[in-house]
């Protein structure tokens, strides 16, 4: 075994455990959606909000469903009816199409490539806002609250469509999934390198949200906008279950509470 130099980039692998292995993609995944990430680790004092993309802060319905089918019918599969999308949004990518097809790992690999491919050129830009989310975040802005973004999605992808909505600057940092990458792993990295602690909120609209908030010890939030239902979210046993947009701002006040 090679010997290891903790500040060399190339041995990096060598000298991590099997968790920091594991681990390790979401590190530059967070850091390079902001190049002074050791500030916003400052700026974000105790209790940044932690806010889910897909479902929480905008529609994905139909650039996701598109991209599916497009990944789908690529390969010879069936396109799926836009009415049965809704299950599919939030959970990774791979997850839904191993579902849908039931394919081995290196064909799940290509359906992604192929949604990717049309995701990139025109899907992330079939996003809509959800109305009010603007003036929600700027309450919250004024508000002092610290916001960073844990997706599912690539980070670019998260970065484009933010950008796209005008809102990009409301948000310290971008932490974006990938393949094999789960939510839960995403916010234990959060915690880990110091970019949240254990008082940060993760707000989200599916269970996946809410249960790996509840893994690493972090409260959650759930919203009834997007496309988990109330029983879905209640089993979950948030913190807070919002009914509305414009409810997003008084979490700020329960914080401090």
């Amino acid at each position: 075994m090679p010997p290891c130099h903790p500040h060399d980039a190339s041995s990096m692998n060598s000298c991590a455990g099997p968790t920091e292995r594991l681990l390790a993609p979401l590190r530059q995944t967070v850091e390079s959606t902001h190049s002074n990430h050791a500030l916003f680790n400052d700026a974000t004092s105790m209790k940044t909000l932690l806010f889910d993309l897909d479902g929480t802060l905008s529609d994905p319905l139909v650039g996701i469903s598109r991209s599916v089918n497009y990944a789908l019918t690529s390969l010879g599969y069936a396109a799926l009816p836009e009415t049965e999308f809704a299950q599919y949004i939030g959970p990774p990518l791979d997850d839904t199409f191993k579902l849908v097809t039931g394919a081995p790992d290196a064909e799940i690999r290509q359906l992604i490539a192929l949604y990717r491919e049309r995701y990139a050129e025109t899907g992330f830009a079939e996003n809509t806002l959800y109305p009010g989310v603007e003036a929600a975040l700027n309450a919250l802005a004024q508000k002092g609250s610290p916001m960073g973004i844990c997706t599912s999605k690539l980070a670019q992808f998260a970065d484009k469509i933010l950008r796209r909505f005008g809102i990009r600057d409301h948000f310290g940092f971008i932490s974006g999934g990938d393949v094999g990458v789960t939510k839960q792993q995403q916010i234990a990295r959060l915690l880990s390198d110091g970019t949240v602690d254990t008082q940060a909120w993760m707000i989200g609209d599916r269970s996946v949200d809410l249960m790996a908030a509840h893994a690493n010890g972090i409260e959650s939030v759930g919203v009834l906008w997007g496309y988990g239902s109330r029983e879905e979210l209640s089993n979950q046993l948030p913190r807070r279950l919002l009914e509305r947009v414009d409810e997003l701002p008084t979490l700020a006040d329960l914080q401090s509470s």
